[in-house]
This record gives structure tokens, C-alpha cells and sequence, in this order.
């Protein structure tokens, strides 16, 4: 209806290229336009003037022979003053920006490799929107993003990539591990020296303590018992010890058995004993 009355309607975010008998006559923006279709005026057809994005999938290799797979994903618009640049030098815009990023990553990628790749996606998808800037400029097209939204190896590549960083993972938690178990023998050795340290410190103060009983006892029964010798304290203190002794392994009910000379003669034995060893020990230092 409205091209029969002769007017037209362009919506917003939109221009319509205008044409008078097949030749470019005007750039009609927003709004309603007069058309006279009667004198050879005709709406050629819209230019759209929002963002639209292209995905760009390139198969390419890397420096170490790695086949990879880039996924581009261009953001671009027409621009307005370029209106009549932008509907009539491209009859396939998307073909034409694909054709550019094709060119700029089988140029880019191959001189990396495979980690680097990873790593400067920044820097591929840069060198990608310089390229697209200047060769789209021309015909009318802004390039207001370009990303490299993805970067895939072949299967077989992703599997290996993933058990060398398990391998690595692994080596590491042994590692640690083994760290642990070292620290852990350590402070168990360390503790160990000391608990003995500590078990011979009470030992020493023990028999100090004894050597001490020994001598008091001795000491109050000489001047309690008048001639009473030595040699008679010391058995009768030796006595008292070896029948504490079997009054102990007899009250212990997980005491192993032990065989002793269990007669009160024996007392005498060990006492005799005892100050041979003394004496011997005496003779060998002097």
C-alpha cells in the first residue's frame, strides 16, 4: 500500500538506499519517505545498522606440527556515512570477512607452537582485527570486536595434553609426599632421641637416688648398731632387695619366668660377686 500511494517506511537502526531509475539517487534514514514510484524512484532495498557477529571456524597447524582448530568471532556493523559504500562494493560481506580471518590466522598460528598458541590468543585475535580494520574500512564496515573465543587440538592431542599434566601432577603430589614422610621420620627420630635422652636422665637420677638410700641406710645403721661392719649392712641391705625382688615377680601376674638362685645363700653370692667386681674393676684402672 505504501508503495502504491508512494511512501515508505524505514525503521530504526536501519537505511534504505534510494534509486531513480536503477541509479543511486539517496540515503533515506528512519522515518517515512515520499517514493513516487510513478517517476522512476524506488527503494533499492535496506542496510541494517545494528552489531552482528560471525563465527569463523579455521583448521590450521601449529609451529610443532599440531593440527588445531580456531573459532573467531568477528563483531562488526556498517556505518552510516558509508551507507552507500557498505550496500554496493560487497555482494557477500560475511564470505569476504571470513576470507580475512582465514588469511591472518593460517599466516599466524603456524609460527607458534602448540602452548604458545594457548597462550596468545590475545595477540592473534589483535593481528586478526588490524587486518579485518583496513580491509573492511574500505567497503563501508566498522570491526568493533574480534575475539578468539576457542582453540581445539585434535583428540588425540587433548588426551595427551591431559595425561602429561596428570603425569606432572602426580610426580609432584609424590613428591610432596615423599616430603612428608622424611619430616614425619624426622620429628619421629627426634622424639625417639629425645624420649631416650629423657628415659636415661630419670635412670641416672634413679640410681643416684639409690646409691644415696644405700648410703644413708648404711650410714644411720653403723652409728644405730654398734660393730656392725660394713660388709654386714651391705648383706642385710642385699637381702632386703632380693626378697622385694621375688615379692614382685610373684605378685605380677604377666611376669615371665626367671631362674635365680632363690636360697637366703644366694644373698652372700651376690654380695661376693659385687665386691669382686668392684675389686677388679679397681685393679684394672690402677
Amino acid at each position: 500500500m505504501g508503495q502504491v500511494l508512494g511512501c515508505v517506511q524505514v525503521d530504526q537502526s536501519s537505511l534504505a538506499i534510494k534509486e531513480v531509475f536503477g541509479k543511486y539517487d539517496d540515503v533515506l534514514e528512519p522515518g517515512c519517505h515520499c517514493v513516487p514510484w510513478c517517476f522512476g524512484s524506488r527503494v533499492a532495498g535496506a542496510l541494517s545498522l545494528r552489531v552482528k557477529q560471525l563465527d569463523v571456524r579455521c583448521e590450521t597447524k601449529t609451529k610443532d606440527n599440531v593440527f588445531v582448530t580456531v573459532v573467531a568471532s568477528i563483531q562488526y556493523r556498517a556505518l552510516a556515512e558509508k551507507a552507500v559504500d557498505a550496500y554496493y562494493k560487497l555482494s557477500n560481506t560475511r564470505s569476504q570477512i571470513q576470507s580475512y580471518v582465514f588469511d591472518v590466522i593460517r599466516a599466524s598460528v603456524p609460527k607458534m607452537e602448540l602452548d604458545a598458541t594457548f597462550e596468545q590468543k590475545n595477540e592473534i585475535a589483535k593481528a586478526v582485527e588490524e587486518e579485518l580494520e583496513k580491509a573492511m574500512s574500505a567497503y563501508g564496515y566498522e570491526i568493533v570486536q574480534t575475539l578468539i573465543v576457542d582453540i581445539e587440538p585434535d583428540e588425540h592431542v587433548k588426551r595427551a595434553m591431559n595425561e602429561i599434566n596428570a603425569a606432572a601432577r602426580l610426580r609432584v603430589a609424590a613428591n610432596e609426599k615423599a616430603e612428608a614422610e622424611k619430616i614425619l621420620q624426622i620429628k619421629r627420630a627426634e622424639g625417639d632421641a629425645e624420649s631416650k635422652y629423657l628415659a636415661g636422665l630419670g635412670i641416672a637420677r634413679q640410681r643416684q637416688a639409690i646409691v644415696d638410700g644405700l648410703r644413708d641406710s648404711v650410714l644411720a645403721f653403723s652409728e644405730n648398731v654398734p660393730g656392725t661392719t660394713s660388709k654386714d649392712i651391705m648383706d642385710m641391705v642385699l637381702m632386703t632387695q632380693y626378697f622385694d625382688t621375688m615379692k614382685d615377680i610373684g605378685a605380677s601376674s604377666k611376669s615371665n619366668a626367671v631362674f635365680i638362685p632363690h636360697g637366703p645363700g644366694a644373698v652372700q653370692d651376690v654380695a661376693s660377686q659385687i665386691r669382686n667386681g668392684l675389686l677388679q674393676g679397681n685393679a684394672t684402672q690402677s
